[in-house]
């Protein structure tokens, strides 16, 4: 049973969806239980209006105390992945990438690239300890920890 809750958005591509779920069961296995605001076919979003969804994601981000990308190879092509991911940079909310199970190399989003406090592989206890805090590294799809990179923006 989790022991930890977590308020986060989980930003991805409609069709990785069925992803969500084992991301959120890899973290519930590992003490956390995430509380995700994400929009998913299992709560559509129909909206046409660009401002009006974009008002709208942004309410569920503000309500979250981080992003969570979920990495795919088609999420580096995805306008409203990088508009979330900025979204959040500005709200200063944490970011974290988790490469997909199984995946292969694969690019990130750009937004991503720049504005990241973690990048992990699926591995429960890494996923945790970058949602919570506990673990700022960016790790390669295959594990391999990456050197430093600089650091786009700064709390004072």
């Amino acid at each position: 049973m989790a022991k930890d809750v977590k308020n986060v958005f989980i930003s991805h591509i409609h069709e990785d969806d069925a992803g969500l779920k084992d991301l959120k069961a890899i973290a519930k296995k590992n003490g956390l239980e995430v509380r995700d605001s994400s929009i998913t076919s299992d709560k559509p979003n129909d909206a046409k209006s660009e401002d009006y969804i974009k008002q709208m994601l942004g309410d569920q981000i503000n309500w979250a105390s981080v992003l969570v990308v979920y990495v795919t190879p088609d999420t580096k092509d995805s306008k409203w992945v990088n508009w979330e991911i900025e979204y959040a940079a500005k709200a200063e909310k944490r970011i974290v990438g988790v490469w997909e199970q199984g995946a292969n190399e694969c690019a990130v989003p750009e937004a991503l690239e720049k504005y990241a406090d973690a990048m992990v592989g699926w591995h429960g206890e890494s996923i945790v300890d970058a949602i919570t805090g506990k673990a700022s590294d960016w790790y390669e799809v295959q594990g391999k920890r990456r050197s430093n990179r600089p650091i786009k923006r700064y709390k004072c």
